[in-house]
């Protein structure tokens, strides 16, 4: 008897749990994202800002505020706020970079006004290369993860590398003809930046490819 009430028992915690399982899976809701891409966003920001910093780096005008106000907002702020949608979309790549990249901006209006207020040193000459040495390598890697988008990504990331460790030679060895080197290396990745940007946003609302972004086959 008591083994038959125990087996008894036993069967209706199957029932209840295949039933708690029934149930669970019918209180499975499928969420789909509707938000828009942020990414040109992210890129607008960044090329537009790259543009106007190195057309100064190659001599057509000083450091002043336009520039400082575009690293401040547009390519930093805006591209931190990117970095977090790219976050709640659930890219890595995205995330990392773009809030990377804003930071980026934001420590480099810092390390030009910082020591306008008389408190901070100004880094000098191998602080500042090691620096822009730092995020070369950084987005070196970077680049390695395009190999796996487009082309245009590839591009970007690829003259980006290539712009922080002209930068940091210029500084190391002080000179001119390297940072002007750089800022005419520098307008190009920049307005590379701008096209994949525009690119994503004008291919979106004709529905089609417009302007290509040079797609890569995956392996398989």
């Amino acid at each position: 008897m008591v083994k038959q009430d125990f087996a008894q028992q036993r069967h209706k915690g199957r029932l209840i749990d295949m039933t708690a399982n029934t149930q669970d899976a019918a209180n499975v809701v499928a969420i789909n994202d509707t938000t828009a891409n942020p990414a040109p966003l992210g890129l607008l920001g960044f090329g537009m800002t790259t543009i106007l910093l190195n057309l100064h780096n190659a001599g057509l005008f000083p450091m002043d505020s336009m520039i400082l106000s575009m690293g401040i907002f547009y390519g930093g702020l805006g591209q931190i706020i990117v970095g977090i949608m790219e976050w709640k979309k659930n890219n890595t790549f995205g995330a990392t970079a773009f809030t990377s990249y804003g930071l980026f901006w934001l420590t480099l209006v810092a390390l030009i006004i910082l020591p306008k207020t008389g408190g901070i040193q100004a880094p000098g000459d191998s602080a500042m290369t090691a620096y822009l040495v730092m995020w070369g390598v950084f987005t070196g890697v970077l680049f390695i993860g395009t190999f796996r988008m487009n082309r245009a990504m590839q591009v970007v990331f690829g003259s980006l590398t290539v712009l922080f460790f002209l930068l940091a030679a210029g500084d190391m060895t002080g000179n001119h003809m390297i940072k002007f080197i750089a800022g005419c290396e520098g307008i190009f990745c920049g307005i590379s930046a701008v096209y994949a940007g525009l690119a994503q946003v004008i291919n979106e609302v004709y529905g089609r490819t417009v302007a290509p972004l040079g797609l890569v086959r995956q392996p398989g």
